[in-house]
């Protein structure tokens, strides 16, 4: 069991946590929640033993061996299905061990390490290191390739495999779903189900934690709450303490009826699709939320969009890449049919590099096809939203600078007014972003996607730097769009709440995807499973 007992943590001279209490028990699987900022990475550190506490303690059995996902990753010339099996830190320490017994002779150490070797799994290491790089992305190839020759998101890949690989009784996750995409969510999620120790999870991936976790931690004005269940049963119980406790009833009553009804508009135009069904369900879930959302800090809506005749645009027979001066073209989709009609709604799905994100930016218009041809309708409005868009952001210049640029003619007022409903309110929207953090800087480029009434949204990982009420206040705007949408996410629960149909990008094809994300998780656990399998054969 973890044990927090009258626990109380200061960052400098804030107060974190102050006089908290709460129980843990083994084989939990606990999501910590609670606003960025409140001490969820000092509690980590703090079960890291990285630091101590200000007053109070936590507890649990010093025999207990402890994952944690590094944060760093040297630039290593061993291969990378090395570096996951350093993870095993007991098959390291052993074969440590026999290297100096052989080099003794010592015959009788030598039997007694080989038959702690058998006891510790170490002859299934490099197999449970294969399986785990291969559901985490990697191809049979680039297992062999040097640590050094991988870029920052795909090292921390690494990081978490040498963490899943590390036998453990508790396992720390801290958003280990940041550097993956959704196959990879998907198949860690699986995983992570089948863990039989005690998991802590830091996520803002909310179908991520409904998968796994069975109880929530939230830290809430420096207590610790324990609710169990998984996130949707932690929301539905805080709706109901909101109704009981915050007297909103008439604005509650609104919010409701405001869905209420474009549930009732969506339903006569949506198809008989399983992913339109999906979205019914979870716009009903949203519904049943309407408390929650009056009662975030943080909410906002797409302004209406203004009208175009369709087609709104219509790729023919185009391939979509990169050019390179004095080279041949790089292409990555091939002979794309594909026309967008107006109100139309697309989840893109398809593993890192398939060329989800080239798609995305030829429609934008970033990038020129190399063959085909593009119509792009006159009065089309884009909203792109790129994955790397707060980069482009300029640190020295203020939210309200930003905005002008985008409309140099509109009152200094009007536009202030407009920052205010993002939360860049007073001083903040005359302040340099160079201190903003990267989800208040992914609300500005939000703020200024919004403030141009597009007709349609092209949203490339929009969620990449929010928290989870900042991804919520994103969900029900973009539930209630009412343009063209096209979406990449690894974020199930946006994906389910806002688009009616799937398009899968894979092999260097643009097809549909007939079902919906579960019918999708399923065929790629599938997928997994043949390729693992295949290894397997390989090796044998």
């Amino acid at each position: 069991m973890i044990r927090f007992t009258q626990l109380t943590l200061r960052r400098g001279v804030k107060v974190l946590i102050e006089a908290a209490d709460a129980a843990l028990n083994p084989g939990d699987k606990i999501g910590l929640i609670g606003a960025n900022g409140t001490g969820k990475s000092s509690l980590f550190a703090l079960l890291r033993n990285e630091i101590q506490a200000d007053q109070g303690q936590v507890d649990f059995p010093a025999r207990w061996r402890v994952a944690y996902v590094a944060q760093e990753t040297p630039a290593l010339e061993c291969p990378a299905i090395e570096y996951a099996m350093d993870g095993d830190t007991t098959l390291r320490r052993l074969e440590r061990e026999l290297a100096k017994a052989e080099e003794a002779n010592d015959g009788e150490r030598i039997g007694e390490i080989y038959g702690e070797l058998g006891d510790a799994d170490a002859y299934t290491a490099r197999s449970r290191a294969e399986r785990l790089l291969n559901g985490l992305g990697f191809s049979h190839q680039q297992m062999d390739q040097p640590v050094a020759s991988f870029s920052g998101g795909w090292r921390m890949r690494l990081n978490l495999a040498q963490a899943l690989m590390c036998p453990s009784d508790l396992l720390l996750l801290d958003e280990p779903t940041n550097h993956l995409d959704l196959d990879a969510i998907i198949w860690v999620e699986d995983w992570l189900k089948r863990y039989s120790g005690t998991l802590v999870i830091i996520s803002h991936d909310r179908d991520f934690l409904d998968g796994v976790v069975n109880v929530i931690l939230n830290i809430d004005n420096t207590k610790l709450k324990r609710y169990t269940g998984n996130y949707s049963d932690f929301e539905r119980q805080r709706a109901a303490a909101v109704v009981l406790l915050a007297g909103m009833a008439e604005k509650q009553a609104r919010e409701r009826a405001h869905l209420e009804s474009f549930i009732s508009r969506f339903k006569a135009l949506a198809s008989k699709a399983r992913q339109a069904q999906s979205r019914m369900k979870m716009l009903a879930k949203m519904e049943d939320m309407a408390p929650l959302h009056v009662s975030a800090p943080f909410s906002f809506e797409f302004r209406e969009p203004l009208r175009v005749p369709d087609p709104l645009l219509v790729l023919d027979d185009v391939c979509a890449g990169y050019q390179s001066e004095g080279q041949a073209d790089n292409i990555i989709l091939n002979h794309i049919k594909f026309s967008l009609q107006s109100g139309q709604r697309y989840g893109l799905l398809g593993i890192n590099g398939a060329g989800k994100s080239t798609l995305i930016k030829t429609i934008a218009g970033e990038l020129a096809p190399l063959s085909g041809n593009t119509q792009f309708n006159k009065g089309l409005v884009i909203g792109y939203f790129a994955q790397h868009q707060i980069e482009m952001l300029r640190d020295d210049q203020s939210p309200l600078w930003h905005l002008a640029q985008l409309s140099p003619t509109t009152r200094e007022q009007e536009l202030r007014g407009f920052l205010g409903r993002f939360n860049f309110a007073g001083q903040m929207a005359l302040s340099p972003i160079t201190h903003f953090s990267g989800g208040e800087k992914a609300r500005l480029a939000l703020a200024m996607i919004v403030w141009q009434k597009p007709n349609l949204l092209l949203l490339d990982e929009p969620t990449n730097h929010l928290d989870l009420q900042t991804r919520e206040a994103l969900t029900v705007a973009l539930a209630q769009f009412e343009g063209t949408l096209v979406l990449v996410s690894h974020d199930r629960h946006l994906l389910r709440a806002t688009t009616d149909e799937f398009l899968i990008v894979a092999d260097g094809t643009l097809e549909p995807f007939d079902g919906d994300l579960d019918d999708y998780r399923d065929w790629l656990l599938k997928t997994k499973q043949l390729a693992s399998r295949e290894m397997a054969l390989q090796a044998a």
